[in-house]
């Protein structure tokens, strides 16, 4: 929003967009809710057991999320609530830390802790305006990050559809763990585990726009019921509280504050990058709308924190149910709206139903939506692009497959800077000529039959020159002079892409200068930005260079080469087009 606009819009987008709202988007935005709803419903519960806690919780921690991110968020078509990610991100850190506090019988007021951690960091990283860390995770990373996130959602539930008791700190131990007793498993759940996997796929390819995953767990759950499957050894969910969840206070006990923030802050990291990436995606091409990330920051952060007082758990966005919302046409939030109303009329109503649900089914559930992250076309996208962007999607796969959903983060980060100095430390380089047909100047590389100015090297280095590259883009032009076919007469710098500098990168433009000097060679710079030029200029670099060999534009750089070329040879250089020399 623009900076005149009244400081309660800035910060209720939601009631904004429904003042502007339209007859016509309610069709929508009601189809769109109760799909989502149906859709939502069992996928919370399943999430919900990931996370360590009773399937009901996953629907309490539907309401208040939704409600708040209705007023507060900047996306009109997010899904806010319980997500796969973040559910195995906070069974990892209650887990890691029930055990100093009294046990499992305090594990859910644990997790309503972590989610006031949350809420306080986000709205710190809010009052920070450190929105901007979004852009740390580059795609390849993300799309690494959600494979061993399926990996660990996976490994989670071989326990449950098996009846299996899978043991072991890390995904190697309980991997082991399951295939030392895999002749032990319990077959009636094994059958029924299969053949909802089964269903699922099936539905999701004969009717995808039906809420499949609804319809078959209640399939699942009357065919238990009607026939008795549980003297089987079937497990169900059993009895589910009824009605609303209760604002509580969770009491921190001997738990220490600063203990939770580590958790914390890396289900922040991620929860926040899930909410601008997937906003994003659904803003592209809808007019006017913008995804603020300081605004998610506070968005987040405030519908954790509603959270964790109403006995809920860490939450961010999902985006099946996204895809699945703007897929039945929804247009705004208002959508959400009829998605907390089914919520809150299945928790005082349909109590009886859910506790017949399978608890085989549910893992079914879950280890479907973890192949739905394994995007195998974005994967042969990204090695048709480039292969050590591929390399870094496996790497960060099998980090958070390996070392968990905490070191994976930090293993995702670096890797994203580190990818980022690789490229800016060194960059593309190119000698320019002119091709045949082709206006302006491009690489020789580009175009095999593009040829250079006679005498003239035309040379770009596609980076901010700083510190970490001086070295390089030394070495890279004296390269470019050096395997020139003919003789050197001028060295023409390009710096249309060198934007920032700092003194180190300086120097190193004095070097190179003094090493072509000592070759005969002329030193002259093109497209040299202000902000460049006021940097060089203090440093006396410009003096020594020369006011008449820095240039505007490429093309009356070549123009002055040509005409002191002819003013000493008598001829032009060949190689410039006639267009440049008449213009």
């Amino acid at each position: 929003m623009a900076r005149d606009t009244p400081t309660w819009q800035r910060f209720l987008p939601g009631i904004v967009a429904l003042r502007h709202y339209r007859r016509s988007w309610l069709r929508g935005d009601v189809l769109a809710g109760v799909t989502v709803a149906a859709y939502l419903v069992p996928q919370v519960m399943a999430y919900a057991v990931i996370a360590g806690l009773p399937a009901v919780v996953g629907l309490w921690a539907v309401i208040a999320p939704m409600l708040i991110y209705f007023f507060l968020g900047t996306s009109r078509k997010l899904s806010i609530g319980p997500e796969s990610t973040t559910a195995l991100m906070t069974a990892a850190g209650v887990g890691a830390l029930v055990g100093a506090v009294g046990g499992p019988e305090r594990y859910a007021e644990v997790a309503a802790l972590m989610a006031i951690a949350v809420g306080i960091v986000c709205i710190v990283g809010f009052v920070g305006r450190l929105g901007f860390l979004a852009s740390l995770l580059s795609h390849p990373v993300l799309i690494g990050y959600l494979i061993g996130i399926a990996v660990l959602m996976i490994v989670s539930q071989l326990g449950k559809v098996t009846k299996l008791e899978v043991t072991g700190d890390n995904t190697w131990e309980e991997l082991a763990s399951f295939f030392s007793q895999l002749g032990q498993a319990h077959v009636p759940t094994v059958l029924l585990t299969v053949l909802v996997l089964a269903l699922l796929y099936l539905g999701k390819w004969l009717t995808p726009k039906v809420p499949t995953p609804l319809v078959v767990l209640l399939v699942a759950a009357t065919v238990v019921a009607v026939f008795d499957l549980e003297r089987y050894g079937l497990d169900v969910i059993g009895e589910v509280p009824r009605g609303l969840p209760e604002p509580r206070v969770p009491q921190l006990g001997d738990l220490e504050i600063w203990t939770l923030l580590p958790y914390a802050l890396g289900i922040a990291i991620v929860g926040f990058s899930d909410n601008i990436l997937t906003g994003r995606a659904f803003a592209t091409g809808r007019g006017g709308e913008v995804i603020d990330s300081n605004q998610e920051l506070l968005a987040l952060g405030t519908a954790n924190l509603a959270n964790g007082f109403m006995q809920g758990y860490p939450v961010s966005s999902s985006g099946s149910r996204t895809v699945i919302g703007d897929a039945m046409g929804s247009k705004t939030q208002v959508h959400s709206l009829v998605v907390i109303a089914l919520v809150v009329m299945v928790l005082l109503f349909a109590g009886p139903v859910l506790e017949s649900f399978p608890e085989a089914a549910l893992g079914a559930l879950v280890i479907y939506a973890a192949t739905q992250l394994i995007d195998v076309a974005e994967l042969r996208r990204i090695s048709r692009f480039r292969r050590s962007e591929l390399v870094i999607t496996a790497i960060t796969a099998v980090s958070v497959g390996v070392f968990g959903v905490l070191v994976g983060i930090g293993v995702a980060v670096a890797l994203s800077v580190l990818d980022l100095l690789r490229r800016i430390t060194r960059p593309q380089a190119d000698v320019l000529g002119y091709a045949p047909g082709v206006p302006g100047m491009h690489s020789l590389e580009d175009y095999p039959d593009a040829h250079q100015v006679d005498g003239l090297v035309v040379f770009r280095y596609d980076s901010p020159l700083f510190f970490a590259n001086a070295d390089d883009f030394v070495a890279r032009a004296l390269a470019a002079v050096t395997d020139s076919a003919r003789p050197v007469q001028w060295f023409l710098l390009n710096a249309e892409a060198n934007t920032e500098i700092d003194l180190t990168a300086v120097d190193a433009m004095e070097e190179l200068r003094e090493k072509l000097a000592q070759r005969d060679v002329r030193f002259a710079m093109a497209r040299v930005k202000q902000d460049l030029y006021r940097r060089l200029e203090p440093m006396g670099f410009i003096e020594r260079v020369g006011d008449d060999n820095i240039f505007a534009t490429l093309p009356t750089a070549v123009r002055e080469y040509a005409r002191r070329y002819r003013a000493f040879y008598g001829r032009w250089p060949t190689g410039v087009p006639e267009e440049v020399l008449d213009s």
